[in-house]
C-alpha cells in the first residue's frame, strides 16, 4: 500500500494514505470527489481512529497548505461537519 499518487501531497503520510486506501479513495482526484470531511467520516467508520489532525490534514492536502495553516473557522466547520456526520451514523 502507500499509493505514491496520495503521498504526493502535502501533509499525507504513509499512514494516511494507507488508510485512505483502504476505505476506497487511492487517487487525488477520488480524495477531491469525496471531500476532507466525507474522507475522514469513511477512515473513522472503517474502524481506524485517526486524530482529528487527520481531517485538518486532508483539507490541507486538497487546499494544498500545510494544515497548520487552516484558518481556525475552517477546522470549527471542518470539526462541525465531522461531528454532526458522527451523530448522523449513530
Amino acid at each position: 500500500m502507500g499509493n505514491s499518487e496520495l503521498m504526493q501531497l502535502r501533509n499525507l503520510g504513509l499512514r494516511s494514505c494507507n488508510w485512505l486506501e483502504e476505505v476506497g479513495i487511492s487517487t487525488i482526484e477520488g480524495l477531491r470527489d469525496a471531500g476532507s470531511v466525507n474522507a475522514f467520516c469513511r477512515v473513522r467508520n472503517a474502524g481506524f481512529h485517526p486524530s482529528l489532525n487527520l481531517l485538518y490534514a486532508l483539507e490541507g492536502a486538497l487546499q494544498d497548505c500545510h494544515w497548520t495553516d487552516l484558518s481556525e473557522d475552517c477546522r470549527s466547520t471542518l470539526l462541525q461537519a465531522a461531528e454532526d456526520r458522527k451523530q448522523d451514523a449513530a
